[in-house]
């Protein structure tokens, strides 16, 4: 066997590694989403790279082509749709194109600018994971002979979790005079990092702070709640 045939063997698709061999580019700024994706690339044979943004997303796909991308539609720098349609235009899209997001209401919004798939946060299930991108992947690159659904649901560490609320919190502190495109994020932000931990508690406050900006109403004592609950929170995840 030459270092060929080790190398087609050693990625090709198996039934217990079913996208051996598959590179995905994962565009998405919240930690506890991104490892929860690390975790299902490493059950089942993929390589990750990871963009936080649009900006360094497009420095990647300048210098290499993934097999799949995936992206989220609310980033710092913009929606992700952008690039979906940016791709779809040019001709440039990868094989595999999912949106990912925890407002399932931007699923029509992103299969329109050109995704192949919507996945709604939290995103958990290892098995939906695969067969959305086997579904859109040749029959070639499927593993061959019988396949059992991997059932398994993948749980972040939750050190990630107490990353993520970090950053809304020093983003809050940054925006405390304003009310603006900063204030506007961290709550898009907090919204999807909560639906993926399952963290009713803080999608409540960040739900209540968002009606109030929206209302025009003031927002001090909404905000103080989730500030506070925010650090109850870390403190918890610290001890943990």
């Amino acid at each position: 066997m030459n270092d060929d045939d080790l190398r087609n063997r050693m990625t090709r698709p198996t039934p217990t590694r079913p996208l051996n061999g598959l590179s995905l580019l994962l565009v998405e700024d919240s930690r506890f989403t991104c490892e929860a994706l690390r975790l299902m690339c490493m059950r089942s044979g993929a390589r990750i790279r990871r963009a936080d943004c649009l900006r360094s997303a497009h420095r990647h796909l300048s210098i290499y082509r993934p097999d799949c991308l995936m992206v989220d539609l609310g980033l710092p720098d913009g929606n992700g749709c952008e690039l979906l349609q940016e791709l779809t235009d040019t001709g440039t899209r990868p094989p595999v194109l999912i949106a990912i997001s925890g407002d399932v209401s931007q699923r029509q919004a992103a299969l329109d600018a050109g995704a192949h798939a919507f996945l709604a946060k939290p995103l958990s299930s290892l098995a939906v994971f695969q067969e959305t991108i086997l579904g859109h992947l040749p029959l070639n690159r499927h593993p061959t002979g019988p396949r059992m659904i991997n059932e398994e649901t993948i749980r972040p560490d939750q050190l990630a979790y107490y990353d993520d609320l970090s950053h809304v919190v020093h983003m809050l502190d940054e925006g405390r005079e304003t009310i603006g495109d900063k204030l506007g994020y961290a709550l898009q932000f907090l919204r999807g990092v909560a639906i993926s931990a399952d963290d009713t508690p803080i999608s409540d406050a960040v739900e209540e702070l968002s009606r109030a900006v929206s209302g025009g109403h003031a927002i001090g004592t909404a905000r103080a709640n989730l500030a506070a609950l925010l650090q109850q929170r870390m403190n918890a995840l610290a001890v943990a």
